[in-house]
């Protein structure tokens, strides 16, 4: 499976944007999806991961309320939802595929985008 993360961009504090993670490979749908980031001067962080199905989604408990995850299996594509973005949201985002949900363990990483939020 390739990763390939895209639709970042420059946005301003309270503006939104959508990231969509598209993926090559006829087994996409076998893959739990998490989306991570990674500002500069800071560790990697996991924002949200997604099952194979969409039925299970976990968020970082600093975008809670803010972003959304799902996924079309039909198109290989898993989109983030950004909303009420906040300066420290600025990082470049990355998308990842694990086997297992629950696993740190990732097969598969994307080149990332970068978001910049302005204040």
């Amino acid at each position: 499976v390739q990763l390939q993360a895209s639709g970042g961009g420059l946005v301003q504090a309270g503006g939104s944007l959508r990231l969509s993670c598209a993926a090559s490979g006829h087994t996409f749908s076998n893959y739990v999806i998490t989306w991570s980031r990674q500002a500069p001067g800071k560790e990697r962080e996991s924002v949200t991961s997604i099952s194979w199905n969409g039925s299970r989604t976990s968020f970082a408990d600093s975008v809670k309320g803010r972003f959304a995850v799902s996924r079309d299996n039909t198109k290989n594509t898993v989109y983030l939802q950004m909303n009420s973005l906040k300066p420290e949201d600025t990082a470049v985002y990355f998308c990842a595929a694990k086997r297992d949900y629950f696993s740190d363990t990732y097969d598969y990483w994307g080149r990332g985008t970068q978001v910049t939020v302005s204040s």
